[in-house]
C-alpha cells in the first residue's frame, strides 16, 4: 500500500515539543496581555498611594573597653586567670538593636505620639510640623500600654474640639485645660510658630513597646570591616527628619547606658578593693610580728650566713677525723708488719707521720737489717757478729713496737676530741632546715600579703581614675544623613508586576492544560496513534453546512486537501470499481456524518459519480444535512424483499452525479440486517455503478455494526473530534488498528481550532482563497480564541 506523504520532520523532538508548549500559551496572548496590563495598573495604583520610605544613616566608632573603662574582672586581668577582655563588637551591635534601648529613645523623643493631617486617601504625618504638642501631666501615663486615637479640631485661638475615636464623643477644651483620657491626664499646647488655622489633626497614641519594636525592626546595624570598630546605623522611615532624630538619640542613649554601666562596675570594684585592703593590712601586720618573734627566739640575725659558717666548721672537723682515721690505720699496718718481721726484710719508712719518734728507730732498724743481710753472705747465722745483730734488732723492735703503740693511743684520743667537736657543729647544721622551713613559711606569707597589698593599692588608684573618666563609648563619625528613597522601588515593583502579570495567566493556563484530557491538535493524535493522518477539518460556524462546487471557505479547502491525501490511501483499488470509504468514530457527535456528507459533496463537485450510504441504522443523521422527500432507505431494503436497490437511491439536486441512500427506518435488529447476504449484493452493485462510495457508519466503541461490514471498505476514515474526545478514548482506534479489525485505517481530526493547531493549520485564505464569513468587530476578535 502506498504511504501517505508525511510533513517534514523537525530538526529535533526537543524543539518541536518546546514550540508546541509555547504555542499553547501564545494562542492566548490576549489574556496574557490583559493580565500584564492589569498587574501594571495595580502596581501604578500601589506606587501612587504607598507612603515612600526613606533611609537615614550614620557611622559611629565603638571604643575599646580597655581604653574607655573597666569591667568587674578587668582590674584583675594581670592575674592571667580570665585573660584580658576587649570590646565584643557583636555584643555592641545587639545592644544597639535591643528593644530596651529603642524604648528609651521612644520615651525620650515622645515618638509614641504621632500627628496626622487628613487627606482624601492618605494621611501624612506632621512630626515636627505639627501645630500642637501633647504632654502627659502624670509621668505614669507615659508608660501605659494602650492604643488610643483622638481627632483635634481648632475652634479659635483659645479653644479646640477633641473627639475620642473609641467613644465617638467630642468635647470642647481650652489650651490651658488638663484633659482626662483613658491614658491619663494630658494637655494640648500650641506651637507658637504654627498657625491656628489648621484643619483637623489625628492624634494617635501607641504603646511604647509597639513603637520601639517597629523602630527596632527597621534599624540595621552593619560592621564596615572585619578589623575595624566602625558601625553603620541605617533606619528606614517615611520621615527622614524623624530617622535622623532617632539615630542621634540612639547613640546618645547608648553612650549614657555604657557610661552608667561602667561607673556602676567601677564603684562596685572600688568597694571590693577597699574591703580587701582592710583585711590584707590586718593580715600583713600579724605576719610581720610573727617573723620578728621567730628571729628573737632562735637568736638569728641572718639565717643563711649563720648556717653557712656552721656548715664550714663542721666540714673541717670531718676532714680532720678522716685524716686521723688514716693515721690509725697506718699504725695498725706497721704493727702487723713489725710483728711478722724476721730481720730479713726492711720496714716501710714513709707511711707513718714524720713527727713520730718511731720514724728514726725504723731507719736504724732498717740499716741493721741491711748490714746483717750483707754479713750473712760471707758467714753463717751462728757467727757472733750475726748473733750481735740479732740482739740489736730485737731491742729496736721492742722500742719501735712501744712507739707505735704510744702513737696509736695519741691518735685515738685526738679522734675522740675531733668527733665531739664535729658533732657539736653537725647538730647546729641539722637544725638549719627546720629553722629555714619555719622561717620560709613565715616569710612566704609575708611576701604574699605584701604583694596583695601593693596590688590592691595600685588597682584602687586605677579605679579612682576610671571613675573620673567620662569619655563616650561611641563616637559619631558621620552625622545622620538621608541616603534616598528605599521603598517602594518603582522599577522593582513594575518588574514584579510584569512578572506576575505573565506568570499568573500562564500559570492558570498551565493548570487548565494540566487537567485537560481532551484531544486538541494533530500532535495529540500522532503522539498516541501510528495510524496515517489525513488532515484537519476546522470548526464551522454554520451548522449542518454542505460544501458545493462554488464553496471557497476554509472548510471547503480543508476537505479538498483531505481528499488529495485520501487518494494516496486508495491507490491500491482496482480501476473501474468504486472506491469505498467508510467513515466512523469512537463515540457519537464527533461529526462523522458531517464529514461523510461533505466528502461526498466535494467529490461530486469534482464531477465524480458518488453515492452517500447511511449505514448508521441506529442513529441516522444524514437527513439533517440533505433534504429528502422519501426516507425509505437501507434498513428498508435489507429487511424487505420487495424494495429494490434502485428505489432507495435519491439524486441530490445541484450536482451532476451525487446520490444519497438514507438509513431508512430504525430497525429493531440492525446487527442482523448488516450481517445479511443482501449487504454483499448492495456493495457489489454499488461498486459497479459509482466512482466513490461514502459510507456513514455507526461509532465503533458502542456497537459492532461497523465491524460487521468493514470488509467492504477500501479505506476506513476514523473521525476524531478535537476539543471533545478524551485522550484515553484513543485506545479504541489504537486497538482496532493493532488487531486489524478495520482495514486501511486513516485518521481525520474534525472541529480543530486553526489558531490552536500550531504547525498544522493552513489558515483561511492562506493560498489566496476567499473567506465566506462575516467580518467580526474588533472587540469580538480581541476576545475570541
Amino acid at each position: 500500500m502506498q504511504q501517505l506523504p508525511q510533513p517534514p520532520e523537525e530538526t529535533s523532538d526537543v524543539s518541536v515539543n518546546l514550540n508546541e508548549q509555547l504555542h499553547k500559551y501564545l494562542i492566548h496572548w490576549k489574556w496574557i496581555v490583559a493580565g500584564v496590563l492589569l498587574s501594571l495598573s495595580i502596581a501604578y495604583i500601589y506606587l501612587r498611594y504607598e507612603v515612600p520610605q526613606y533611609g537615614t544613616t550614620t557611622t559611629i566608632l565603638i571604643k575599646d573597653d580597655k581604653k574607655g573603662g573597666i569591667t568587674e574582672m578587668d582590674a584583675f586581668n594581670d592575674l592571667f586567670i580570665l585573660g584580658a577582655k576587649k570590646s565584643n563588637l557583636e555584643n555592641e551591635i545587639e545592644i544597639l538593636k535591643s528593644r530596651t534601648l529603642s524604648q528609651n529613645v521612644v520615651r525620650q523623643l515622645q515618638l509614641q505620639v504621632t500627628y496626622y493631617t487628613e487627606g482624601r486617601i492618605l494621611s501624612p504625618e506632621l512630626y515636627a510640623k505639627s501645630p500642637i504638642e501633647v504632654y502627659f501631666t502624670d509621668a505614669a501615663s507615659n508608660y501605659k500600654q494602650k492604643d488610643t486615637s483622638f481627632y483635634y479640631k481648632p475652634l479659635d485661638k483659645d479653644s479646640f474640639e477633641l473627639l475620642d475615636v473609641a467613644n465617638d464623643k467630642a468635647k470642647t477644651y481650652r489650651y490651658t485645660d488638663t484633659i482626662p483620657t483613658t491614658l491619663g491626664p494630658i494637655q494640648i499646647i500650641k506651637n507658637n510658630k504654627k498657625s491656628t488655622n489648621e484643619g483637623s489633626i489625628l492624634i494617635r497614641f501607641k504603646t511604647i513597646t509597639a513603637v520601639a519594636n517597629s523602630f527596632k525592626n527597621r534599624l540595621q546595624v552593619d560592621n564596615l570591616g572585619k578589623n575595624t570598630n566602625i558601625l553603620q546605623l541605617t533606619l528606614v522611615d517615611p520621615l527622614p527628619e524623624k530617622g535622623s532624630d532617632f539615630l542621634n538619640a540612639l547613640v546618645v542613649q547608648f553612650n549614657e547606658d555604657a557610661l552608667a554601666d561602667k561607673n556602676l562596675v567601677a564603684k562596685n570594684t572600688q568597694e571590693f578593693i577597699n574591703e580587701r585592703l582592710d583585711i590584707i593590712t590586718e593580715e600583713l601586720t600579724v605576719v610581720e610580728k610573727s617573723a620578728e618573734t621567730f628571729k628573737k627566739d632562735n637568736r638569728l640575725t641572718d639565717l643563711i650566713s649563720d648556717a653557712g659558717l656552721n656548715l664550714e666548721t663542721s666540714s673541717s672537723y670531718e676532714k680532720a677525723i678522716v685524716e686521723n682515721e688514716k693515721d690509725i690505720r697506718v699504725v695498725d699496718f706497721m704493727q702487723a708488719a713489725l710483728k711478722k718481721n724476721t730481720y730479713e726484710e726492711t720496714l716501710p719508712t714513709n707511711i707513718i707521720p714524720s713527727e713520730s719518734s718511731g720514724s728514726s728507730d725504723i731507719q736504724v732498724y732498717n740499716q741493721l737489717v741491711l748490714e746483717r743481710k750483707k754479713l750473712l753472705q760471707s758467714t753463717s747465722a751462728t757467727h757472733p757478729s750475726i748473733v750481735n745483730y740479732n740482739q740489736q734488732l730485737e731491742g729496736l723492735k721492742n722500742i719501735i713496737t712501744e712507739s707505735l703503740q704510744n702513737l696509736k693511743s695519741t691518735l685515738q684520743i685526738t679522734r675522740a676530741e675531733l668527733a665531739k667537736q664535729g658533732q657539736k657543729y653537725n647538730s647546729k647544721v641539722s637544725e638549719v632546715p627546720t629553722l629555714d622551713r619555719k622561717y620560709r613559711s613565715i616569710d612566704r606569707q609575708q611576701n604574699i600579703k605584701e604583694a596583695l597589698y601593693l596590688y590592691l593599692r595600685q588597682k584602687q588608684e586605677e579605679t579612682a581614675i576610671s571613675l573620673a573618666v567620662t569619655s563616650p563609648k561611641a563616637k559619631i563619625l558621620d552625622s545622620p544623613y538621608r541616603v534616598g528613597k528605599v521603598s517602594p522601588q518603582s522599577q522593582k515593583i513594575y518588574l514584579i508586576a510584569l512578572v506576575l502579570g505573565l506568570l499568573i495567566p500562564i500559570g492558570i493556563l498551565y493548570i487548565i492544560n494540566l487537567f485537560d484530557t481532551k484531544i486538541h491538535t494533530r500532535h495529540d493524535v500522532e503522539k498516541a496513534l501510528s495510524i496515517p493522518y489525513l488532515g484537519d477539518i476546522p470548526t464551522s460556524e454554520e451548522e449542518n453546512a454542505v460544501i458545493t462546487s462554488e464553496s471557497r471557505s476554509g472548510i471547503a479547502e480543508s476537505f479538498r486537501i483531505v481528499l488529495t491525501n485520501l487518494e494516496f490511501m486508495l491507490a491500491h483499488v482496482q480501476e473501474k470499481r468504486a472506491k469505498t470509504i467508510f467513515v466512523t468514530s469512537t463515540i457519537p457527535k464527533e461529526g462523522k456524518t458531517f464529514i461523510s456528507v461533505n466528502l461526498a459533496s466535494t467529490l461530486a463537485s469534482y464531477g465524480k459519480k458518488v453515492v452517500l450510504v447511511g449505514m448508521d441504522l441506529r442513529h441516522p443523521k444524514i437527513e439533517q444535512y440533505i433534504k429528502l422527500t422519501n426516507t425509505t432507505g437501507v434498513s428498508n431494503y435489507l429487511s424487505s424483499e420487495k424494495i429494490t436497490l434502485e428505489a432507495i437511491q435519491y439524486k441530490q439536486e445541484g450536482y451532476a452525479d451525487f446520490w444519497v441512500m438514507p438509513s431508512g427506518i430504525i430497525p429493531p435488529n440492525p446487527a442482523e440486517l448488516l450481517n445479511s447476504k443482501k449487504i454483499t449484493t448492495l456493495f457489489d452493485t454499488l461498486k459497479e455503478q459509482y466512482d466513490y462510495i461514502i459510507v456513514d457508519t455507526a461509532p465503533v466503541s458502542l456497537v459492532t455494526d461497523t465491524l460487521l461490514i468493514s470488509k467492504y471498505a477500501d479505506v476506513v476514515l476514523y473521525i476524531i473530534r478535537a476539543n471533545y474526545l478524551k485522550k484515553y478514548s484513543l485506545d479504541v482506534p489504537k486497538s482496532m488498528s493493532k488487531q486489524e479489525k478495520l482495514p486501511n485505517m486513516a485518521v481525520l481530526l474534525n472541529g480543530t481550532d486553526p489558531i490552536r493547531s500550531y504547525g498544522y493549520g493552513y489558515g483561511y485564505g492562506g493560498y489566496g482563497y476567499g473567506v465566506e464569513e462575516e467580518q467580526k468587530s474588533w472587540f469580538k476578535r480581541l476576545f475570541t480564541k
